[in-house]
């Protein structure tokens, strides 16, 4: 059986995903929020997020991420830590990226067979940030899972989740949506093939 490729971001109501880690972790565009994520502490949203981390087996980033990351998470340790120094990082980028961090390769140019590479060498491929390279699975349809863990707060700028001019899709459901005390929400979703429909609900019988 194929491994499954899962997408995981955290993200606001008016969809902004970038930074929501510290202050540093992403300014691209001046971004002043970085951090937005800390003032929702939610023990119920936060076992949510560790039991998909505790069973990805590999990491599929983006070159920015994979630069965050490999700045910050060889330096600690047990938890979240221990998974990702453990387990293999695999970096999309078109260009020579540092790969200093232990377990870590970059992908080749042909994408869609290298990712199909991973769902036989994998069972839990999981995708953290990396907006960029989340538009290209989302437009290929080259992901089984889309997690969304949303906050309630609205930014008004910052890189988003489905950006003005992304590929058109259709979603299902999978599982039940987990709220937690903070107002955050989970929500998991699947991909469905076929174009986007459209209706007139003004039309009279």
């Amino acid at each position: 059986m194929a491994g499954r490729i899962h997408i995981d971001l955290f993200t606001t109501l008016d969809g902004v995903a970038q930074a929501p880690g510290g202050p540093q972790e992403d300014t691209t565009g001046g971004f002043p929020y970085g951090g937005w994520q800390a003032p929702f502490p939610d023990e119920v949203i936060g076992k949510t997020i560790w039991d998909g981390i505790s069973n990805l087996d590999a990491l599929l980033l983006g070159r920015r991420t994979y630069d965050i990351f490999a700045g910050y998470w060889p330096n600690q340790t047990g938890g979240i830590a221990e998974v990702f120094n453990r387990v293999p990082k695999y970096v999309a980028s078109r260009g020579l990226p540092t790969l200093d961090w232990e377990g870590s390769s970059q992908l080749g140019m042909d994408f869609a067979r290298e990712v199909e590479a991973l769902r036989e060498r994998h069972e839990s491929i999981h995708v953290i940030g990396s907006a960029n390279l989340v538009q290209t699975l989302l437009m290929e349809q080259l992901f089984d899972v889309l997690t969304l863990w949303i906050y309630p707060v609205v930014l008004g700028q910052g890189k988003k989740v489905f950006p003005e001019g992304c590929a058109p899709a259709n979603f299902t459901l999978l599982e039940p949506a987990v709220t937690g005390p903070s107002g955050a929400v989970l929500l998991r979703y699947g991909p469905v093939a076929g174009e986007v429909r459209t209706g007139d609900m003004t039309a009279e019988d």
